[in-house]
């Protein structure tokens, strides 16, 4: 097992002090991010990709996985995307989202899904890649493991796998939905990322309703992470672990600093070790 931090709550540094600060919090990897914004463009993947994976390197990090937005090899530069990662020895990628805008045209939207991981399948298959789907809760078809799981079956788990989100499915199902999505997913369970959410009270606006869920620490959230921690150790899951040090804009429930977010996932760091420890003893 590899813990990782996703380094989209760096970007405002130059990727070689992210990388030394990540590798000075006891990380052994980034989760390198390679979308328009992120630290490698994709219409500069080719170049830049390799240059990233060395600072990297340098630092004493290895890049493990990398975070994109693609959903098919013959847009977006998804071609070069998982060849890139490929020949930089990356054998993850976060597959990118298909959003859910209208009600009506959800059963059609899991059908383009599908059409479209085939297509970014193919590729990856030839390259020797994975492509892994986020559990992202909101109006996207990954927001329920149920609907992964199908779109999996059609697939080599060597060549599409799974990235759960405890945070993101507690938020979609709170109550117990969460833990059978672990169970349904855990043969084909890759990644997982750690963040935790809250249901916030806020006054009702007549348009938007009197909760809204925001990114909180890890000690405050929803997650009962030694209970995840539990599943994942009966179903012998030894993959990636990314932490998201989500604190940033409208989404949590503070807005941080970059040096602020460091503080933050070193102690959600140390929570969630300390709570795969007592997982373990239980």
């Amino acid at each position: 097992m590899q813990y990782v931090m996703f380094a989209k709550h760096l970007q405002e540094w130059p990727l070689a002090r992210a990388a030394a600060v990540v590798a000075g919090m006891g990380f052994g990897g980034l989760d390198l991010t390679v979308r328009a914004g992120g630290y490698v463009l994709p219409e500069n993947v080719a170049k830049d990709l390799p240059k990233a994976v060395a600072t990297c390197a340098g630092a004493g990090l290895s890049v493990p996985m990398i975070t994109t937005n693609l959903v098919r090899a013959d847009a977006d530069h998804g071609q070069a995307t998982i060849e890139a990662a490929a020949a930089c020895g990356i054998r993850e990628i976060k597959y990118g989202y298909h959003t859910y805008r209208g009600y009506g045209e959800f059963m059609a939207l899991i059908d383009q899904a599908r059409a479209d991981l085939a297509d970014a399948a193919a590729t990856a298959q030839r390259c020797g890649v994975r492509l892994n789907l986020h559990i992202h809760s909101g109006n996207f078809v990954t927001a329920n493991p149920a609907v992964v799981a199908q779109l999996l079956a059609d697939h080599d788990p060597a060549t599409v796998g799974a990235y759960i989100d405890p945070g993101h499915m507690v938020i979609e199902g709170g109550v117990d939905v969460w833990r059978q999505g672990l169970e349904m997913l855990a043969e084909r369970t890759v990644l997982m990322a750690v963040k935790s959410m809250a249901w916030l009270h806020r006054p009702d606006d007549g348009r938007t309703g009197r909760y809204v869920n925001k990114m909180v620490p890890l000690t405050r959230g929803m997650v009962d992470w030694v209970a995840v921690w539990r599943c994942l150790l009966a179903s012998g899951f030894d993959g990636v672990v990314s932490l998201h040090g989500e604190y940033q804009g409208g989404h949590s429930w503070r807005d941080l600093t970059v040096d602020e977010v460091v503080d933050q996932t070193r102690e959600d760091f140390a929570y969630v070790r300390a709570c795969r420890e007592k997982a373990e003893t239980l």
